[in-house]
C-alpha cells in the first residue's frame, strides 16, 4: 500500500499532559499546522484512569480527579486549534524529521518543522522485574489495574497483595478498595517511604525489606512467596498481585530514530530548552524523567513551546553540549546536557534521583576540578522521589568544557579523576 506523505509545522507524539501542553501552547503561539498523534483511542494519558484527585493542583488532596484534569488538557489543546488524531501509531523514522505512521487511515509519511516526543513512561512489567512462577491470571501493574477497574469495568479479584511503597501504591490500593477488593499486604524490599500515618487508611501491614521470591498458580494466582530480610520465608494468599512502581521511560520510539539516551533517566539526553541530540527533535514530560506529576509534565510541555519557536525560526541547534552526570548513591539528573545560551530549567533547578534514602545529604556540582556548587538539603530524601538541584551555578560551567558531575554525601568527597 502507497503511503500518503504530507507535511505539518509541528508533530507532537504522545497526547498525555505534556504532548497536550505543547500542542496548546504552540498553536496559541501561532503555529498553524500543529498535529498531535496518539496510538490509544482516546487523549489525555495516563490521568484518564487515574480517579484519585490532586491533578492540577500543588495542594495534598486539592484538584480534579485524573480523567477531569484529561479533559480540561484535551481542551486547551483543541480550542488553541492543534489536531488531535488518536488511534496513530508512529512505527519509524524515514529521515531527520520524517516519521512513518499506521492509522485507521491507512499509511502516512509525515515530514515536520520540528518534532516534539511526549510518549511518557510505563511501569516495568512483572516480567522485566524477573519474578519466578507461571504466567497465571490477577498480575497487574497499577496502570493495568486501573484501565481494567476504571475504563474496562472488569473485575478482578477477591483478596490483592500490591508491591511497592512509592506513591503509586498508595493510587494502586485506593483502586482495588473501589473495586471492593480486600489488600491483604503491601511489600517493599526496602525500609518504609511513605508516612506511617497513611497505614490505617491503607487498611493493611507493610512488609519492609522484603522481596517477592514467586508467584504461585497456574490458570490463576493463588499466592506470592515472600523472603524476609532475616531470612524466614512465607507466602501470601491471594488472587490478585500489583507491581507499583520502577517506571522507566517508553524510549522506543527515541531509540529507533537514533537519538541518544542518557544512562540515568534512560530517556533522551537533553538540555534545558528540551533540545535532544538530534537536530529538530524536542523531548518533554516523563519520557525524560519517569515519573513526575501530571502538571510537572504538562509545565515542560508548555515551556517547550519557546524554543521550538525559536528553532522554527532561526534552524540553529547546539553542538558537543557537556553533560551533566551524577555518581552513587544519586540515579540520575534532568536537564543533564548543558546549554551552551545557559538558560535555567523549568522553575530554576534540576532534578535529582537517589537509589537510596539519604539524609540532610551534601550536593556538590564539579567540571574539569573546578567546584561549580556546594550546598546541603536539609531533609531526607527518599527512593523515588525527586529532589531539586537549584541551578544558579550554570552560569560558572563551561559550555565548551567537559562533563560536570554531581555527588551527594554527608561530606565533601575526593574527586575521581
Amino acid at each position: 500500500m502507497k503511503r500518503r506523505e504530507r507535511t505539518v509545522d509541528v508533530l507532537v507524539v504522545g497526547a498525555g499532559p505534556a504532548g497536550l501542553g505543547a500542542a496548546a501552547a504552540l498553536a496559541a503561539a501561532g503555529v498553524r499546522r500543529v498535529e498531535v498523534l496518539e496510538r490509544e483511542q482516546a487523549a489525555g494519558g495516563v490521568p484518564r484512569h487515574c480517579h484519585h484527585p490532586g491533578f492540577g493542583s500543588t495542594r495534598a488532596g486539592g484538584g480534579s480527579s485524573g480523567p477531569e484534569y484529561a479533559r480540561r488538557c484535551v481542551t486547551a489543546a483543541e480550542r488553541a486549534g492543534a489536531t488531535l488524531r488518536t488511534g496513530v501509531t508512529a512505527t519509524g523514522w524515514t529521515g531527520p524529521r520524517t516519521l512513518d505512521i499506521t492509522g485507521p487511515g491507512g499509511l502516512e509519511r509525515i515530514t515536520a518543522g520540528a518534532v516534539v516526543l511526549a510518549t511518557g513512561a510505563r511501569e516495568r512489567p512483572r516480567s522485566a522485574r524477573l519474578v519466578p512462577g507461571t504466567r497465571p491470571e490477577g498480575v497487574y501493574t497499577t496502570g493495568e489495574l486501573q484501565q481494567a477497574v476504571h475504563l474496562h469495568h472488569q473485575r478482578i479479584g477477591r483478596r490483592a497483595v500490591v508491591v511497592g511503597d512509592e506513591p503509586i501504591s498508595v493510587a494502586a490500593a485506593g483502586t482495588l478498595r473501589a473495586a471492593g477488593v480486600h489488600l491483604v499486604a503491601r511489600v517493599t524490599d526496602r525500609p518504609p517511604a511513605l508516612p506511617a500515618a497513611l497505614a490505617p487508611w491503607l487498611g493493611a501491614p507493610l512488609l519492609t525489606r522484603t522481596t517477592v521470591t514467586a508467584l504461585t498458580g497456574r490458570t490463576r494466582l493463588t499466592g506470592v512467596a515472600l523472603r524476609h530480610a532475616d531470612g524466614r520465608t512465607t507466602t501470601l494468599a491471594c488472587d490478585t498481585v500489583v507491581f507499583t512502581g520502577d517506571w522507566i521511560p517508553e524510549h522506543e520510539l527515541a531509540r529507533s530514530g537514533g537519538v541518544p539516551l542518557d544512562p540515568g533517566t534512560r530517556g533522551p539526553a537533553h538540555d534545558a530548552a528540551h533540545r535532544t541530540a538530534r537536530p529538530g527533535v524536542f523531548a518533554v514530560g516523563n519520557l525524560l524523567h519517569a515519573v513526575e506529576r501530571a502538571g510537572t509534565a504538562a509545565a515542560e510541555g508548555q515551556a517547550v513551546a519557546a524554543p521550538v519557536l525559536r528553532y522554527l525560526t532561526t534552524g540553529d541547534w547546539p553542538e558537543n553540549r557537556p553533560a551533566l552526570t551524577v555518581e552513587t548513591p544519586l540515579a540520575w539528573i534532568a536537564p543533564n546536557l548543558i546549554d551552551p545560551e545557559a538558560p535555567r530549567p523549568l522553575d530554576g533547578r534540576f532534578l535529582l534521583r537517589a537509589s537510596r534514602r539519604l539524609t540532610a545529604p551534601l550536593l556538590t556540582a564539579h567540571q574539569d576540578g573546578r567546584e561549580l556548587y556546594r550546598g546541603r538539603l536539609l531533609r531526607s530524601v527518599l527512593p523515588g522521589r525527586s529532589l531539586p538541584l537549584p541551578a544558579h551555578w550554570l552560569d560558572r560551567a563551561d559550555p565548551r568544557g567537559g562533563p560536570v558531575r554531581i555527588t551527594a554525601g554527608p561530606t565533601a568527597r575526593p574527586l575521581r579523576e
